[in-house]
């Protein structure tokens, strides 16, 4: 089993973020590459496993990015009529779980499904010295893809779900037993009214271009 990261200074800025507050890098809606369905998908800033190899380096840093309330991304999630879920991504989103919570829980209610990556295993996550709330994140989730991404064992399948072997993919809600229809390898463009680009689905990753 992988250990946990160590404590680093690294995740002093979380600090600086106010309560039912979220530290963004990232935010697109109807994504049909990260998830079951179409659904809106969250990418956290900040993590300190830097694995080799990673697909978003540019959401290592936990210096503030987007800044967004609780209520403004739930309102954001839920505009959009096309959405049938969100999809935490990142980053770590277990490093801000006590606000992403509080979205699962909002979101839920409506109806919509909640998914969630993670660089740590389901059992670390229940472990005492996780990241605070996250065993309240994880009684929302109705999907879990846990583990971190080791280059070493990457998989380059069209229809794996995950981004290397040791990965997992944990279905909490039985409706959705059957909905693992996604891969890690899929690629979506979108195309914003001004004009600006965003791709996103291959093994997470997020990125801008013009």
């Amino acid at each position: 089993m992988a250990a946990f990261p160590p404590a680093s200074p690294l995740l002093s800025p979380l600090a600086s973020i106010l309560p039912e507050h979220l530290n963004l890098m990232g935010y697109v809606d109807r994504s049909e590459v990260n998830g079951p369905d179409c659904r809106a998908v969250v990418w956290v800033q900040g993590c300190c496993r830097q694995c080799s190899g990673c697909f978003n380096p540019q959401s290592w840093s936990f210096a503030p990015n987007q800044i967004i309330s609780v209520e403004a991304l739930v309102n954001r999630i839920l505009r959009e009529p096309r959405n049938q879920g969100v999809t935490f991504s990142g980053g770590e989103p277990f490093w801000q779980a006590v606000a992403l919570a509080e979205v699962a829980r909002q979101v839920k209610a409506q109806g919509l499904s909640v998914m969630s990556f993670s660089g740590f295993t389901w059992e670390q996550l229940q472990a005492e010295s996780a990241p605070v709330g996250s065993q309240a994140l994880l009684a929302q989730l109705d999907i879990l893809v846990d583990g971190p991404y080791v280059e070493s064992l990457a998989i380059h399948e069209a229809t794996s779900p995950v981004s290397s072997q040791n990965q997992r993919v944990h279905v909490f809600n039985p409706a959705l037993k059957n909905a693992i229809n996604w891969a890690s390898d899929q690629m979506e463009v979108h195309i914003f009214p001004d004009g600006s680009r965003l791709f996103t689905g291959y093994r997470g990753q997020v990125g801008l271009f013009d």
